[in-house]
């Protein structure tokens, strides 16, 4: 056993509900009863994804409950707490059935790979560490699955999102939720990352760029429009709470940090009284904000750089959406794209082309 993981004791593996430790930390459900080592070794991996590379809290709630969910249908399978051993002589056949499990119960492919993905990591991890060896799970495939093409709003409806309400130059919730919106469109902020803003790195006075920590721990710099920065300006004004430097910036109606639920519920407010289709989620306005630079001709690295995504290809998604508007466009405007019966000859191709897209699952 390492030392890193010897520190940790033997008293946090008891894998009980409520347990303490970096197991208590990752959502909902009980984590099954674990053997001593293997507990310490879970514990080991989460902690070690949170603090060496930085995961996102909502990440890290997610690999934890992947793990919790295999470990849980391991311990029923050997009506006892696994261990180490076990985990070391599973074969690929094992891995499958509790693929099957979870496609049973009713999980989506998207759901299936990030699953299998975890658990390479913690097989990975433990190989690391010295604590147990087993490659059968990379002979098992992930599952394949659609790549969702981005929903953003048209230029027109992203406008009306963010025009401002007319109460929020005198109410305080009013005019923090446009302060919001305006961050999520005009910066391409995630949700997550403008409701992780502090009072003290508010984009006002002199300052007209954030620096962001987003996915996987990764910085970037992002500008703010100066109608973001007035936003902001207004909030705070009108805000009746007292907030320190350290405080978070955006608040609730009774003074803690605000809901990311809150937003959730303010679009689909939005959705009804603006007529904004049913994609129009907090995430499609920073898909907005990616689709709208990349057709006034921005370069795509730069893009990247202002979402903070990791790889170019996961930003070249937005290119076809942008390319099936570039048909649509073609298709209205050219003469010679009609067929005989006044309809748009690549209506099929248009609608093929852009299947649908869900929250969560573009970048």
């Amino acid at each position: 056993m390492s030392a890193r993981l010897a520190d940790i004791g033997e008293g946090a593996i008891a894998g009980k509900p409520g347990a303490a430790g970096p197991r208590s930390g990752t959502g909902k459900g009980n984590w099954p009863q674990l053997a001593p080592a293997l507990g310490a070794a879970v514990d080991g991996w989460l902690a070690h994804l949170a603090a060496e590379r930085g995961l996102a809290a909502n990440t890290l709630e997610a690999y934890g409950r992947d793990l919790r969910q295999f470990l849980a249908f391991l311990s029923a399978r050997l009506s006892r707490a696994p261990g180490l051993a076990d985990l070391a002589a599973l074969a690929p056949k094992d891995f499958r059935a509790y693929m099957a499990h979870r496609r049973r119960a009713g999980a989506s492919s998207r759901s299936l790979a990030r699953s299998l993905s975890a658990l390479r990591a913690f097989f990975r991890h433990l190989e690391t560490e010295a604590l147990a060896r087993n490659r059968a799970i990379r002979s098992v495939a992930l599952p394949k699955t659609p790549r969702a093409i981005p929903r953003p709003l048209t230029v027109e409806k992203a406008r009306s999102v963010v025009t401002g309400d007319p109460f929020a130059e005198r109410d305080w919730i009013a005019a923090r939720d446009a302060a919001v919106l305006i961050l999520l469109y005009g910066s391409g902020l995630r949700i997550s990352e403008a409701l992780g803003l502090t009072v003290a790195e508010a984009p006002t006075g002199l300052r007209d760029v954030l620096c962001i920590r987003g996915k996987g721990g990764r910085e970037r710099l992002v500008p703010v429009l100066p109608i973001g920065q007035e936003a902001v300006r207004r909030y705070l004004a009108l805000c009746p709470y007292p907030q320190g430097p350290a405080d978070p910036l955006f608040l609730g109606a009774r003074g803690g940090p605000l809901s990311p639920r809150v937003v959730q519920l303010l679009m689909q407010r939005l959705r009804g009284a603006l007529g904004l289709p049913d994609t129009a989620t907090p995430h499609a306005l920073r898909h907005s904000f990616a689709t709208h630079l990349l057709g006034a001709g921005a370069d795509l690295r730069q893009i990247q750089e202002l979402l903070g995504h990791a790889s170019l290809s996961t930003t070249q998604v937005y290119t076809e959406v942008d390319r099936a508007r570039l048909l649509k466009v073609f298709e209205a405007a050219h003469p010679r794209a009609h067929g005989p019966d006044g309809h748009a000859a690549g209506d099929d191709e248009a609608h093929s082309a852009a299947p649908e897209d869900s929250e969560g699952t573009a970048p």
